[in-house]
Parts: structure tokens; sequence; C-alpha cells
């Protein structure tokens, strides 16, 4: 077991990264906000498939969090990450400050119109520019080959996705499965701010979603219909403070009416302080035609 190279200065990371890429090496970053799981630590494997080198960014971007969301109580332990890095044989550890990543007069944002619109957009103004202005950072900084990111955060993986084709970023970015706890909520770090009780009925957010995939099994294909059962279901069994529950095209991400194609079924909702989102990718192999 080997600590990763502690990396906390911009400069210097690319430095080191720009020495890999002289010496030929395939470089796979593997961006998050620290509190390390077993999902993220499943993007490290992923990244590993196809690389020589893994670089994992630590940093809670305070460009993606709104005024009233919860930037200074989201979980952190970087102690706790860096251990957790060791075991999978990280390289670096990229950690950067928020002074040193951030000068004090910075005035550049990046912008993906489209695909922010909606579900988490909708609810978080300006979260998606926060998020693709960090990630453009830490792909001029890293210089990766491969990025990549999960399954949870799906509207995030395709708007970076979008961005890395616009900006014709030679970067290939790929989108792991979610990983579940054993009850079936979605991994996250945020679900350490969950109480007692907002835990033990926080997997019910993912039966409603399985909910609609066993009506779509079934042959139902209004998206409307589809949607009113996961509503009604999360609101009966879970919390009324929904945000959204959509069923929508998997590349676009437009609402459809008629279930024929590559779909996901997202929903997020809060239970007090603690923001959940969770969804299902239904693909024709699994769409019954019955």
């Amino acid at each position: 077991m080997s600590k990763p190279e502690i990396i906390i200065t911009p400069d210097k990371m690319c430095l080191l990264a720009s020495s890999w890429r002289s010496d030929r090496l395939k470089i796979a970053l593997v961006p998050t906000m620290g509190f390390l799981h077993e999902g993220h630590l499943s993007l490290i494997k992923k990244a590993r498939e196809t690389a020589n080198r893994i670089i994992v960014s630590i940093f809670v971007n305070p460009l993606q969090f709104g005024p009233n969301e919860d930037f200074d109580s989201y979980p952190r332990n970087i102690e706790r990450d860096i251990f957790q890095l060791s075991k999978y044989g990280v390289d670096a550890a990229f950690i950067p400050t928020i002074q040193n990543f951030y000068s004090p007069n910075f005035s550049t944002s990046v912008d993906v119109n489209d695909l922010t619109q909606g579900l988490c957009g909708t609810d978080r103004p300006g979260h998606f520019k926060g998020v693709t202005t960090v990630v453009t950072k830490l792909f001029n900084t890293c210089s990766p080959h491969v990025a990549v990111f999960g399954q949870k955060d799906f509207q995030q993986a395709m708007v970076i996705k979008r961005m890395t084709r616009d900006l014709n970023w030679n970067i290939d970015i790929k989108i792991a499965p979610t990983v579940r706890e054993h009850d079936g909520l979605a991994m996250s770090s945020r679900n350490a701010n969950l109480t007692t009780l907002e835990r033990s009925n926080a997997p019910k957010l993912y039966k409603g979603l399985c909910k609609g995939q066993t009506e779509i099994t079934n042959g139902v294909r209004s998206a409307k219909k589809i949607q009113q059962i996961i509503y009604c279901f999360i609101k009966e069994n879970l919390t009324e403070q929904i945000e959204y529950v959509e069923v929508i095209d998997k590349e676009t991400l437009e609402r459809i009416d008629t279930i024929s194609r590559p779909i996901v079924i997202a929903a997020a909702v809060r239970l007090s302080k603690t923001r959940l989102i969770d969804n299902i990718i239904l693909s024709p192999s699994n769409l019954s035609t019955s």
C-alpha cells in the first residue's frame, strides 16, 4: 500500500502531468469532492482499466453551491480520503485550496446550454456553471486522457461530455454505474448528513424508481403515467419535498411523451437538509414490447 503523491498547487500538478505525458503514460482523472466511499472507489477501479497513472482530485467547489446550500456542512475528512486512495494505488491526489485554485479576482466561467436546463438545473440555478468551470480547470491542470464520472449524477456526466465535445478536448469521458448500499440507496457523501430515521427511509427513493421500471417492463408506455406512479409512491412513503420526477431521453435529457427509446427515470428529493438524487437507465434491451 503506497501513499499517493499529495499535490496542493495547480502549477505542481501541471508539471507532474506534463512529465507523465512526456513519458507517454496515459492519465486518468477522477474528480471528487472528497469524503470518499465505495462509489468513488469504483470510479478509480474503472480508471485503472484504461490508464497508467491515476489522479484523484479532492476539492469542495464553492462555485457549484447556491447561497442556501450545504457548502459549509458538506462532509470532509482528508486524512481518511488519503488512506483510502493509498489502498487503491492512486498515483496523485490533487487537493488544491480555494485560494490557490481561484485567484482573488477570478471572473471566468464555462457554461453549457440546453442540457443544464431542467432536472437539477431547475432548483439549483448556477450549479452546472460551477461544475463545468471547475472541471475545465481540472482538465487544464491535470491533462487527462480519460476522466471518470458516476451515473448517479447522470445529468452532470452528460453536461461534461457535451462540454468536452464542444471544446474539442481529446478526453474520453467514461460513466461508471451507480454503486448502492445493501438496501438500494445510492452511495453519496451527503448520506452522512442523514438522521437515523432519514437513513432508514432513504432507500424508498430508489424503490420508487424501481416501481416505475416495473410498470414499464409490464408494458406502460406513457411517461406521464410513470412519473405519476413514482411521484405518488415517494410522496406517500418518503417525503413531500420532491424537486422532480422525470422520464427523459437518455441522450438529449428532454422530456418525452411515449417511452420507445433509451430513457432515464430520474428523481430528486430533500430529507430536511439533505438532498438526494437517483436514476435508472432503461435501454431497448430491457424495455418490454408487450
